[in-house]
């Protein structure tokens, strides 16, 4: 009895195997990226006065880290500071592009009222699916405020990276 399919030829079964292979591989792909997805990211940024909006003169510095949950869209940290002209008097999350003076993201960080030129803050912050897209794209800073500079002293854009 003769074959009808592709004209009486027969498929090569090594033919078969690499469309069976390419059919899974493709079926797998897709949960992959979901888990991905959920994935937290690593945050991290440094901060300095040539960064501020407009620049100054400070010597300061400060660092932050931590992680950011897209499921739940937390933003955790620990941010450090050192070499201020003072003890911060403020500080903040800012949505915005490096350079650019942005827009208030939640409310400004809790201070300790005994805080000095050098310090650390840990603390987490729910995001807005908004500005969630904004800490990915890698258009949100966070700031240190002082009595001496009270427009800013320290500025640093914040990277997410998996």
């Amino acid at each position: 009895m003769k074959n009808k399919f592709l004209n009486g030829k027969k498929i090569p079964a090594v033919f078969l195997s690499l469309l069976f292979t390419a059919v899974l591989i493709g079926s797998c792909n897709k949960d992959d990226e979901d888990i991905d997805n959920n994935q937290p990211y690593n945050i991290s940024g440094n901060a300095n006065g040539t960064q501020v909006v407009p620049s100054n003169a400070a010597t300061g510095t400060g660092t932050i880290t931590g992680t950011f949950d897209p499921t739940t869209n937390t933003l955790t940290y620990t941010s450090t500071w050192t070499g201020l002209s003072g003890a911060p008097t403020s500080a903040a999350f800012y949505a915005g592009a490096s350079g650019v003076a942005g827009t208030v993201v939640g409310e400004p960080w809790v201070l300790d009222t005994t805080m000095t030129t050098d310090g650390t803050v840990s603390s987490s912050v729910v995001l807005t699916a908004d500005q969630a897209s904004q800490l990915l794209a890698g258009n949100m800073y966070y700031s240190y405020y002082t009595a001496t500079y009270p427009g800013g002293e320290i500025r640093g854009q914040i990277t997410a990276i998996r």
